[in-house]
């Protein structure tokens, strides 16, 4: 079950991203679904995963569309509710090098509410696991987290946009996995996690704010988990000529998720979510980049191999 965003995103690629007051010629112009919450349950879907979503969309010319998009990856959308207005947009900038900046106007997405959750109780009680992100109102996050520690479900909190959390939403938290700006501000922290401490000391400090268990999604240096119960594992990254970075950590928090379903142990979810992760760079877009089952495993094998044959 994902309970987020739903957006609708305006991709500008150019040779840099543009300073301040700068205007420069774009190379490229494309449209794709997006939205946090919608990614992640695409990234399931297309793993072969039963998902449902939770959200909202606008009664607009792209709310149709993004739902089509995602029933189309195979996401139940019988949770998804149409506001009168405009849906979520993201105007993305992507350089040549893969970079890219962000702006996402909410629309139909700040309209989700706690109602939402409640009125899709019956689905979330038979869900392995919730995802959710903070592209909705906080108040809503707070309560999914409120629902899922009662029916004692498994939440996986992906920490974006970074803003303050209080002790009791990461209580209820059972994988925190923000990437290392994220990660930063929950360390109390001004910069990234490179230039101050090593992974593991962050992911205690941060764990220490109330979370069971962190992911720091790390980018090329791959991504590190520690939980409560267990000693803190860093995961490498595969390493690929990298296209568009849009939604490399909703793919990793998909396939995440659905290696935990799958009974993989935590290290083994994050080595899959990191494989999903590499693979979905090499693409375009957000949703449109995410893998197949096979194409992440085949991914997966062919490292294998080549680990042994060195």
């Amino acid at each position: 079950m994902v309970v987020g965003s739903i957006n609708i995103d305006l991709v500008a690629t150019s040779s840099h991203i543009p300073f301040v007051g700068e205007t420069i010629i774009g190379t490229d112009f494309q449209i794709h679904p997006g939205g946090k919450g919608a990614n992640q349950a695409v990234a399931v879907g297309r793993l072969g995963y039963p998902v449902h979503m939770i959200g909202r969309i606008g009664s607009d010319a792209f709310g149709s569309q993004l739902v089509a998009n995602l029933h189309s990856a195979g996401v139940d959308c019988s949770g998804v509710a149409i506001s009168e207005g405009a849906s979520g947009v993201a105007v993305i900038l992507v350089s040549e090098q893969g970079e890219n900046c962000i702006v996402v106007a909410p629309g139909a997405n700040a309209k989700v509410t706690p109602r939402d959750v409640d009125a899709n109780l019956a689905v979330i009680r038979q869900a392995g696991i919730v995802l959710a992100q903070l592209e909705i109102p906080v108040e809503t996050v707070e309560h999914l987290a409120e629902v899922c520690d009662r029916e004692r479900i498994p939440l996986i909190l992906d920490p974006a946009p970074a803003r303050p959390l209080s002790g009791k939403l990461l209580q209820s938290v059972t994988w925190l996995t923000p990437n290392e700006s994220e990660a930063a501000l929950y360390c109390g922290a001004n910069g990234s996690i490179e230039a101050w401490e090593d992974p593991e000391t962050a992911a205690q400090r941060i764990k220490s704010g109330g979370s069971n268990g962190v992911v720091l999604k790390l980018g090329a240096r791959g991504a590190f988990v520690a939980s409560t119960k267990q000693k803190g594992e860093l995961v490498p990254a595969f390493q690929v000529r990298a296209v568009d970075t849009t939604a490399a950590g909703d793919a990793f928090n998909g396939a995440f998720a659905t290696a935990l379903m799958l009974g993989q142990s935590p290290g083994e979810s994050a080595r899959f979510g990191a494989a999903a992760a590499a693979i979905s760079v090499t693409r375009p877009g957000a949703q449109p980049s995410m893998p197949t089952f096979d194409e992440v495993q085949e991914l997966i094998n062919s490292h294998s191999v080549q680990a042994k044959s060195a």
